[in-house]
């Protein structure tokens, strides 16, 4: 039976924002045990602002409404000011969540957060804050030690695996007055007391020649009910980038088990175009990749993998959302200026998939997308 979208709407309409929210995006999705489901997301007067801040969504009817929750968070750290990017939930317990954001210093707004001379991105820092009420209050913010890595940020949900154990996925890179040479890494921070401790970082993907960059993982447990997969299979889908060669690759995918300090393999390249890529896992075993490609026009669609990630049959895919809207950006497919590219990533006004299931039948999917001016989040259910 061929993918179908039964249902789509909007989370957080733009046009219903005032301007210092006007726009939308870096939006995730989780599903708490009482049924409810939360959509954070960051807002802001353009992308990467900042005074951008984080926002949350709540559905109690599987996605076909959605109304926002009040609470205000603080971008304040210690006297200094900040943005907050990204906005991922887990529920470690019912009604009890976490919540992981980037924090970027902002304390001299006049600096971009990407520093085209050094390579590096402004000072960052990974803060949790923990929800005892299913989201509707938050505690303060609670800064996340890195040991060893700088230049942190977000880049999807955590990682629930069916033993209890949670992985916090992010990245390092190097920070925004940093001279020496950038060093790419797709880690995970691992708790397995509820966000009280981590584990030392755990190496998702790093390149050994520094070559690849294995940009904005997105990993996802692998159901016990699938065979062989135990507790503790996950896989990941990553937006990869060739340094050197200065060009998109296709996107990666990585099937590994959460053992020891890193990955039993590298991630390997699939057929399938495009950057984000986020993945989902149903219980008869297929793996699902909701995707955007930001080709001409742009797409967004889900794939899916009837093999275990081998193949990814083009005739199979369903796109959910084509962006006809021209963005002013530079770079092209071949011959990618680095720090040009990062500039594009500020004007692109759609992308950032994310994926729940709601059933064994249907997924439910959102991501954002407008124009310059306004950009809202917006979803869709799928039957698979």
């Amino acid at each position: 039976m061929p993918l179908e979208i039964e249902a789509r709407g909007v989370v957080s309409d733009a046009a219903a924002r005032i301007d210092s929210e006007r726009i939308a995006f870096f939006d995730g999705l989780c599903r708490l045990q009482s049924g409810d489901i939360l959509c954070g997301y960051t807002v802001g007067s353009m992308k990467h602002c900042p005074k951008g801040t984080i926002r949350f969504s709540r559905s109690t009817d599987g996605g076909e409404t959605w109304s926002e929750i009040p609470f205000k968070f603080d971008s304040v750290l210690d006297g200094v000011p900040g943005s907050l990017a990204g906005a991922e939930l887990a529920e470690v317990s019912p009604g009890r969540l976490l919540l992981v954001t980037t924090w970027f210093d902002r304390s001299d707004p006049a600096k971009p957060l990407f520093d085209p001379v050094t390579e590096g991105i402004l000072h960052s820092k990974l803060l949790m804050a923990v929800s005892e009420d299913h989201g509707v209050t938050w505690g303060p913010w609670q800064p996340i030690q890195t040991p060893g890595l700088t230049g942190v940020a977000l880049t999807g949900p955590w990682l629930v695996l069916p033993n209890g154990t949670l992985g916090l996925a992010f990245e390092s890179f190097k920070e925004f007055d940093d001279p020496s040479p950038a060093r790419h890494g797709a880690w995970l921070l691992c708790t397995h007391d509820g966000g009280h401790t981590f584990d030392v970082p755990y190496c998702v993907g790093q390149d050994p020649q520094d070559a690849v960059y294995y940009w904005d993982q997105r990993v996802v447990a692998v159901p016990p009910q699938v065979e062989g997969a135990g507790n503790d299979e996950y896989v990941a889908l990553f937006w990869t980038h060739h340094r050197k060669d200065k060009h998109d690759l296709k996107v990666h995918f990585l099937k590994s088990r959460l053992r020891g300090t890193h990955a039993d393999m590298q991630p390997v390249e699939t057929t399938i175009p495009g950057q984000i890529a986020a993945p989902y896992v149903a219980r008869d075993g297929r793996i699902f990749g909701f995707v955007v490609d930001r080709d001409h026009p742009g797409t967004m669609t889900l794939w899916q993998s009837r093999d275990g990630g081998a193949t990814w049959p083009e005739a199979e895919k369903l796109i959910v959302y084509t962006h006809q809207v021209k963005d002013a950006v530079s770079q092209g497919k071949e011959n990618v200026d680095f720090a040009q590219y990062w500039e594009d990533m500020g004007k692109w006004s759609f992308g950032h998939p994310a994926i729940i299931g709601l059933d064994d039948d249907h997924v439910l999917v959102s991501y954002y997308a407008g124009t310059p001016q306004r950009m809202s989040i917006h979803w869709a259910r799928v039957r698979i």
